[in-house]
């Protein structure tokens, strides 16, 4: 029994290392489409796409969670598994603290100290002061230093006031009083300290995660149907038919030209040659990107349906209504996304794919959106994202947004798209032997 639950953990453990490469692909395939090619920079491209993956793998725990801490119970019995000892559940769930608290940290570090230092490090680069010897490599890092410290002196600021007002305030006497504080640092291990942080970071990417991931989840599925052309089958055929012999003839010329030696052909055509490529690839797969236009469209529009139903049964059967962040004891309606990732968590890791490919779709909304819309203070564009073109400091403000909007997506998922599964998962709890107990001592 107690081989059987290391195997179960280790299986659950492995899927999410497995889930992780995986993220740290899907980073740098972001960070390289969108990158320019002209003005590349190692330390940008290496903290972006350290920066995703790790945001990425902050919200893929939540199904790690609801998996240990399931994996523990019977879900047929609803009673502990006899290898789950008081001691063997209290070591699950410390190193699941324990990761919770690294990758969270992480987060928080990557956000306010070395992204901002990242992007005072590549403003600071002059390539006539390097050339010329004036400029060294400890000016440059004091300079990158100096603004990142202001920087983070107004966040501990803000910090400082969001973490001792409000307590100071219901307290006798509203004045403050530094040994409590020191007492109450100590007593929860700064979990208080890194709560509000989170909670600030949860709160501003909120305003990102409407503006941003709200569009792209509609422009989404509409650019993938717009992409396709809207017309019949035999037709369809015949466009695509037509543009494919065109493509390949095109093709056929250039490669004459280099005599079989593609590396005589000039620069120009070695990049027109690759453009016809994708060209033709792009061709065939316009059937699959309207199918696959359609079923993000059926997609998206269940999920934003899932939240709509779990916001109007939080407002209508809360208890404790905003005085408890309209929490719920149980769901009182049917909601569609919540019920397959809970039926589904029976069998893992079936629910651990869907959930990654719901992240994923949050994670993709946001880009689409920020591709479009572009980085913007109200009406004014500071910076456009584009493929290809996107220059090293709007990539570091864009990760700084997709961070933001990550958190928000990770608050979102356990409130509002599936609440019941990222609390409960898929346990169930047996009180027969508690009623008999009772039975027993009334009689």
């Amino acid at each position: 029994m107690a081989s059987q639950g290391f195997i179960q953990l280790t299986l659950i453990w492995a899927v999410y290392a497995i889930a992780v490469v995986l993220l740290l692909a899907i980073a740098s395939l972001f960070v390289y489409l969108y990158q320019t090619h002209r003005d590349r920079s190692t330390s940008v491209t290496t903290v972006c796409i350290f920066t995703i993956t790790c945001l990425l793998a902050t919200v893929l725990l939540l199904p790690v969670d609801v998996a240990l801490v399931s994996s523990t119970t019977s879900s047929e019995h609803g009673r502990r598994k006899d290898w789950a000892t008081q001691d063997k559940v209290d070591q699950i769930t410390n190193t699941l603290r324990i990761v919770y608290y690294l990758l969270y940290s992480l987060d928080a570090v990557l956000c306010l100290v070395v992204i901002p230092f990242t992007y005072f490090w590549y403003e600071e680069y002059d390539e006539v002061a390097k050339d010329d010897g004036s400029q060294s490599f400890l000016s440059r890092f004091w300079a990158a230093s100096k603004y990142t410290l202001i920087f983070l002196i107004l966040c501990i600021a803000l910090f400082v006031i969001g973490f001792f007002a409000p307590v100071a305030r219901h307290r006798e006497g509203a004045h403050f009083d530094l040994d409590y504080f020191k007492r109450l640092l100590a007593e929860n291990h700064g979990e208080r300290a890194l709560t509000f942080a989170l909670g600030l970071l949860i709160t501003l990417g909120i305003i990102p995660y409407c503006f941003y991931t709200a569009v792209g989840l509609a422009l989404l599925p509409v650019s993938l149907i717009q992409s396709a052309p809207s017309i019949s089958g035999p037709a369809l055929n015949e466009s695509v038919s037509a543009q494919l012999e065109s493509n390949l003839e095109r093709q056929r010329q250039l490669e004459g030209r280099a005599h079989g030696n593609p590396d005589g052909l000039s620069s120009k055509d070695q990049r027109e040659l690759e453009a016809l490529t994708w060209l033709k690839l792009g061709a065939i797969l316009r059937p699959i990107k309207l199918l696959l236009g359609l079923l993000l469209l059926v997609i998206v529009a269940l999920v934003a349906i899932s939240m709509l139903i779990t916001g109007i049964d939080k407002a209508a059967n809360s208890i404790c209504k905003h005085r408890c962040g309209y929490l719920l004891g149980h769901t009182n309606l049917f909601q569609p996304i919540n019920y397959i990732l809970v039926e589904t968590a029976k069998v893992f890791p079936v629910d651990y794919v869907l959930f990654l490919l719901l992240t994923m779709l949050f994670f993709s909304a946001s880009v689409v959106g920020i591709a479009t819309i572009g980085i913007r203070l109200l009406w004014i564009t500071i910076f456009r994202i584009r493929k290809a073109h996107t220059s090293p400091q709007a990539l570091l403000i864009a990760t700084v947004l997709l961070t933001l909007m990550t958190l928000a997506t990770n608050y979102a998922i356990a409130m509002l798209v599936a609440p019941q599964y990222a609390t409960w998962g898929p346990q169930t709890f047996c009180d027969e032997a508690s009623r008999l107990h009772a039975s027993a001592v009334s009689s």
